[in-house]
Formats: C-alpha cells, sequence, structure tokens
C-alpha cells in the first residue's frame, strides 16, 4: 500500500510509532503535543521557506511535532492529519482552549477597548483559551491570560455550533482573497473553503479536494441542490442553489458567486470538465 505523505509521517530517518511494520525508517516516535502559537503558520512540504504552502493551521490548533531541528518542526496536525514543516516558533505549549472565533477575522486588542492598537489579527476558527470579561462602553470583551481581550459577540465556547447551514458560513468568505493552501480569512484556496465551513459546524472532512471527492454520495448534474459539491480535477466549489457556484478560485483570485453552467464552460476550455457531483 503506497502512503500519502500529505496524511503519514514518515521519512528514511524518522516516522510516527503508528506506522510501524508499514514503512522502514531509522527510527519511531510517537510525537510530542503542541499548539500553533501565532495567528497562521503556513504548513511546507520541505524546511524551506521558499517551497509552496500545503495547508495553514490557525492559533491554537494541536499537533504532534515529530522532529525539530534547525529552527523547523515537523508535525501533524491533529485536526485532519496533514503532515508538514513549520517555523519551530510557531509552536506553543499545550492548552486547553475554550473558545472559537466565529466571524471571518477579528482584532485582539492589548486591553478592553477597541480604540487601543490591535496587537493582531484571528481567523474564523482560531482557538484560544478565555480567562475572564470586562465591558468598556457597553462593549463585551473576552479577556486571556496575557490581559489581551477580543469582542465577545465574536467568539463561541469550544462545542457551539456556528451555524447549521455550512454554506451560510462559506458565504462570508465571498471576495475573500484566493490563496493556494491559504486556509483562513485572510486568504483561502477551494477546498479549505469546504473544510473551513463545514468545521464551524461540527462536521470535519478532509483538507485537499481530491481526498474530499470521496466524501458523501455520487449524484448527477440535474440533481445539484444547495450544498452539493462539484469537482473538477484539482478543485472544488459549493452549491449555493441549483445554479450557482460559491467556490475560491484562480480566475476572480478570490472567493465568487459564479454561474455554474458559465463556470464549466470556462474551465474546460482550459482544463476539464467537472469529475464528479457529490452531495455530503
Amino acid at each position: 500500500m503506497t502512503l500519502d505523505r500529505r496524511l503519514h509521517a514518515f521519512r528514511p530517518d524518522l516516522a510516527d510509532e503508528g506506522l510501524r511494520g508499514q514503512v522502514e525508517a531509522d527510527r519511531f516516535v510517537t510525537g510530542t503535543a503542541a499548539r500553533i502559537g501565532v495567528p497562521v503558520a503556513a504548513l511546507r512540504p520541505a524546511p524551506d521557506m521558499s517551497r509552496g504552502i500545503d495547508t495553514e493551521l490557525l492559533l491554537g490548533e494541536t499537533v504532534r511535532v515529530f522532529d525539530r531541528q534547525d529552527g523547523w518542526g515537523w508535525v501533524q496536525a491533529d485536526q485532519d492529519a496533514y503532515v508538514g514543516y513549520l517555523p519551530e516558533a510557531h509552536l506553543g505549549e499545550p492548552e486547553t482552549p475554550t473558545h472559537i472565533v466565529t466571524v471571518q477575522r477579528t482584532f485582539r486588542y492589548p486591553e478592553p477597548e477597541l480604540r487601543r492598537p490591535p496587537v493582531s489579527v484571528l481567523s474564523m476558527g482560531s482557538r484560544v483559551r478565555i480567562t475572564g470579561e470586562a465591558e468598556t462602553r457597553g462593549t463585551r470583551y473576552l479577556t486571556l491570560a496575557d490581559g489581551s481581550a477580543l469582542i465577545a459577540s465574536h467568539c463561541l465556547p469550544i462545542g457551539a455550533k456556528t451555524a447549521e447551514d455550512y454554506v451560510d458560513v462559506a458565504v462570508r468568505f465571498v471576495e475573500t482573497p484566493y490563496l493556494w493552501g491559504g486556509r483562513s480569512g485572510f486568504g483561502i484556496d477551494c477546498s479549505a473553503l469546504v473544510q473551513l465551513s463545514l468545521m464551524m459546524t461540527g462536521r470535519s472532512v478532509p483538507r485537499d479536494s481530491d481526498m474530499q471527492a470521496e466524501i458523501g454520495a455520487p449524484i448527477e448534474r440535474e440533481e445539484l441542490r444547495r450544498g452539493d459539491l462539484v469537482f473538477w480535477k484539482g478543485h472544488v466549489g459549493i452549491m449555493e442553489d441549483k445554479k450557482t457556484l460559491l467556490h475560491a478560485n484562480g480566475h476572480t483570485m478570490t472567493v465568487a458567486r459564479e454561474d455554474l453552467a458559465a463556470t464549466i464552460e470556462r474551465i474546460a476550455w482550459l482544463y476539464s470538465r467537472p469529475t464528479a457531483f457529490r452531495r455530503l
């Protein structure tokens, strides 16, 4: 069986203990727990900043660290099992989060005061540990251990559903810039739009479009309705209704709404026609 390097941690010198007997390696380790300590951490296929981004991990998401060397960590994300390299400085100590950011982007202020310059910007899906609450001029804040604060209405307790309909979540990203490998409110790609939107409704799906093409059940084009997925080789879009496709794409370089029929013809001219239609 051929293992996918995106989902299985193995190298000639080192591999995940869980792969013992499936791969050859000089050494096997179980990995140590860590969390992402920066707003967005890019995950790459090699410890090289010039390499393209495979995906991104968000503040508070957890990983297993298999190796730390030359300023890089080799990790596997707990959320979707994606494997890759990120700067070691982006890793923090494990911490149990209490809340998740539910808006596309939100500011973290140095204190509960929106007039102060923000110290960072967080994406939807970021996880934080809240230790208190405050109110300034009628605006409620949630405070972190370091005294910094988030707008309370921009967060919900971990486990709370932000929406029942994942398409409602995806629509919030319209006009967000397209970013190859992006998985945040600052820049996102086609399969991350699907994954992040579903995650916010409590559902987990794989990261990349070829993996997502196996979820749900196949349907015919004539059956398409809101929430169905349309796949091309290397691309996926979400049906907002039976005629409108919502997708992050390199044509508009944004998350955009397009007429499905027109999109199919445009993509077919350069690449191919859809390979599958799926219903979750």
